[in-house]
């Protein structure tokens, strides 16, 4: 049995894990809040444009437009979007996951440290990577999508696809592949983009009669970018809202189990303590009865 010193001093250091845990605990819930309340926040934004794709996709022929052109895939371009800091359970791990399978050509561009160090760590072909604050601002998603836009269109690349952990509830985060460019079918596009939004079983026909200033395609031409980039940055708000849910989660496990060991190293010191005494009565009897 450990000495009742050595037990002191393990309760201590679990006490000041406690304490530390729990203070991340209540850092990530407020961070988690914010995220999750940015990310609900820009559905109705998203949704709008998606609307906005659908009256034009019903009123223009099928457009030649880059984004819209399907060719043949040589090389993958893959966004993946992980953390700065560790601490948040099997969230990038699940992502890393999917890199991993992965096989094909491809050229990666990161998003978050932990992503970047990873990709660099494999010997992947690791082209570029930004950091992204904990607000998350449209500004700073716009630069590395369109530096994967710049490299769709020179070429170098033929596909753009997001792997990113989808934010369904605070318990419960998806690894997911989100194919970006090409778009393909512009309909089908837009009724994954719904999907994603969080606008399911939602209608958005719209029959009516609208003038498009200077003309449909070319409005649709104009949108297309804008809409790319804004979609990508709706999945960054919902793997932030994953990232921050997954730290609460997993702070409130230690926590926990930091508070269980405490109970039992207290049990543990408890019987010691009593053996100690125990062991000094029978000592000081022994040597009475010798007397």
């Amino acid at each position: 049995m450990a000495s009742t010193r050595d037990i002191r001093r393990r309760i201590k250091s679990v006490k000041n894990t406690r304490q530390i845990t729990k203070a991340m605990e209540l850092v990530a819930a407020s961070k988690m809040k914010k995220a999750q309340q940015a990310a609900l926040a820009g559905r109705p934004y998203s949704q709008l444009m998606s609307r906005m794709l659908a009256a034009l996709s019903t009123r223009v022929e099928e457009s030649q437009h880059p984004f819209l052109v399907t060719r043949e895939v040589r090389t993958r371009g893959i966004l993946v979007i992980s953390t700065d800091k560790g601490l948040c359970g099997p969230l990038n791990s699940n992502v890393f996951k999917l890199v991993a399978e992965v096989k094909t050509p491809a050229k990666f561009v990161a998003v978050g440290r932990k992503g970047a160090q990873y990709l660099a760590r494999t010997k992947r072909d690791l082209v570029a990577d930004f950091p992204v604050s904990d607000r998350v601002a449209f500004s700073e998603i716009r630069v590395a999508v369109e530096y994967m836009v710049k490299l769709y269109l020179e070429g170098t690349i033929d596909t753009i696809e997001v792997i990113y952990s989808r934010f369904r509830n605070t318990l419960v985060q998806e690894a997911m592949v989100r194919p970006i460019l090409p778009l393909g079918n512009l309909r089908s596009f837009i009724d994954t983009a719904r999907t994603s939004a969080g606008a399911e079983g939602e209608v958005f026909a719209d029959n009516r009669d609208m003038l498009f200033e200077p003309d449909a395609q070319t409005v649709l031409e104009a949108l297309l970018p804008f809409y790319v980039n804004r979609y990508v940055y709706q999945l960054a708000l919902s793997a932030k809202a994953s990232e921050h849910s997954a730290r609460m989660v997993a702070m409130k496990t230690a926590k926990d189990n930091a508070t269980k060991l405490l109970g039992d190293l207290t049990l543990e010191y408890n019987k010691a303590r009593q053996a100690a005494i125990t062991q000094e009565i029978l000592e000081i009897a022994a040597a009475s009865f010798a007397a």
